[in-house]
C-alpha cells in the first residue's frame, strides 16, 4: 500500500473516532465540533511528517504496519491541532490556511479552541488503543509524541518563544518547528522496534531545514501561492533567518542543513531509500528566489 493511502485511511479512522465513537447511553457528539474535526485535517497539504514516520519506520523493517499507521496519524493530528491554534486571533490572526478559511473564521474561536484540544487529546488516545499491538512500543510512542508537544521542547515551547523579549533562533525553530520532526523520525524507529535516539539528528536537522525554508516561502511568495497570509514574520516581528541572514544566505544556510540531514541517517536497511526521501523532500523544500528580492 502507497504511503499516502496508509496515511489517508489511518487518518479517517482516527477522525471517526472522535466525531462518533459514543458508547455511553446517551451520547451524541455535538455536529458542529464533529464537523470541524474533520475540517481541520482536509485537505492534507504534504503530509511531511507523516510521511517521514512511515519512511523511518520502513527502513527500520516495520514489522507493525498497525503502529506505524497509528503513530502517523498520531502525529498529523498534532500538527493540524497547531496550525487550529497557531491561526486564531490570539497568535496569528489568519483567514486563511490551505486554500480555504481557518477554522476560526469558518466555524468561530471558540469551536477553533475546542477543535485544536481535540484533536490533540485524540491524537493520544489512538495511541493508546494501539497498544495491543505492542504495548511497550505504544507506550514509547506516546511518551515520545508528548516530550515534542508540550514544554519543555515541543511545539507548545516554540510557541512560547514569541513572548519572551530575547529570542535564541536556533532553540525557537528547534522547538516550534523541529520538534515535530524529531518526533516522527523518533516514532518511526520506535514503531518499527529501534531506539529513537540515534535518529534525533535526522529529525532535528529535516525541522531546521523547514523552517528556514518556512521563512524564505514566507518573505519571497505571495498569499496565493502559500494557501495563507504571507510576510507574517514581518507583521508579527517574529525571529527569521531571512532577517538575521537575508535571503541569499538563507538558501545557502536552507542547503548547508539539508546535506548534513542525509549524512546523519543511521545505518539501517533501508538507508539508501530514506536518503532519497528525503533528497526529494530537500528538491521540494528550496525556493527560487525572485530577482526584486534575491539580494535582500
Amino acid at each position: 500500500m502507497a504511503l499516502e493511502t496508509r496515511i489517508e485511511s489511518a487518518i479517517a479512522k482516527a477522525i471517526a473516532i472522535g466525531q462518533t465513537n459514543c458508547s455511553d447511553v446517551g451520547c451524541v457528539a455535538p455536529p458542529r465540533l464533529a464537523s470541524a474535526l474533520e475540517y481541520a485535517v482536509t485537505p492534507g497539504g504534504a503530509r511531511i511528517r507523516p510521511t517521514i514516520l512511515l519512511s523511518v519506520a520502513m527502513a527500520c523493517g516495520d514489522d507493525k504496519p498497525v503502529l506505524s499507521d497509528t503513530a502517523a496519524a498520531a502525529l498529523e493530528l498534532i500538527h493540524c491541532a497547531s496550525l487550529v491554534h497557531d491561526d486564531l486571533p490570539a497568535f496569528d490572526d489568519a483567514d486563511m490556511r490551505r486554500g480555504k478559511p481557518t477554522i476560526h473564521i469558518a466555524y468561530n474561536e471558540p469551536l477553533a479552541v475546542l477543535c485544536g484540544d481535540s484533536l490533540i487529546v485524540l491524537a493520544f488516545d489512538i495511541l493508546a488503543r494501539a497498544a495491543d499491538e505492542d504495548p511497550r512500543r505504544a507506550l514509547a510512542l506516546i511518551r515520545s509524541l508528548a516530550a515534542r508537544t508540550g514544554m519543555p521542547q515541543g511545539i507548545c515551547a516554540g510557541q512560547g518563544w514569541e513572548s519572551e523579549e530575547s529570542v535564541n533562533l536556533a532553540a525557537y525553530h528547534r522547538a516550534k518547528t523541529g520538534a515535530l520532526f524529531i518526533a516522527a523520525t523518533q516514532m518511526g524507529a520506535i514503531a518499527a522496534g529501534q531506539e529513537p535516539e540515534p535518529w534525533t539528528e535526522l529529525g532535528a536537522r529535516i525541522g531546521e531545514a523547514f523552517q528556514v525554508a518556512d521563512d524564505l516561502r514566507d518573505a519571497l511568495c505571495d498569499a496565493e501561492t502559500l494557501g495563507k497570509p504571507a510576510g507574517q514574520d514581518v507583521v508579527h516581528e517574529r525571529p527569521s533567518a531571512v532577517t538575521e541572514m537575508g535571503v541569499e544566505g538563507a538558501i545557502q544556510h536552507l542547503r548547508d542543513i539539508l546535506s548534513g540531514a542525509i549524512a546523519s541517517i543511521p545505518s539501517c536497511p533501508g538507508e539508501a531509500q530514506l536518503a532519497e526521501m528525503v533528497r526529494r523532500t530537500a528538491q521540494r523544500m528550496v525556493p527560487a528566489a525572485p530577482a526584486d528580492k534575491a539580494g535582500a
